[in-house]
């Protein structure tokens, strides 16, 4: 597993910008904007749930993490 240290500001990090896509969605009027921050929000929560898993201590996303890591 990465650095728990490093694990958890990325997830900081990510939930942090999810906060800010959501308050720009709730202000956003036009689907093109509505639909780039959607689609915003789901990478963060894939990339969240990885990082969650990495914690929890799922070999299969530890493998994913260095995958991640090396590409």
């Amino acid at each position: 597993m990465r650095n728990r240290r490093h694990t958890l500001l990325w997830m900081k990090d990510l939930l942090e910008h999810m906060s800010q896509c959501h308050d720009q969605l709730q202000w956003a009027e036009d689907d093109p904007t509505q639909s780039f921050l959607a689609e915003s929000l789901l990478g963060d929560l894939v990339e969240c749930q990885k990082l969650c898993q990495e914690l929890r201590g799922d070999p299969k996303s530890r493998k994913a993490a260095r995958e991640l890591a090396l590409s």
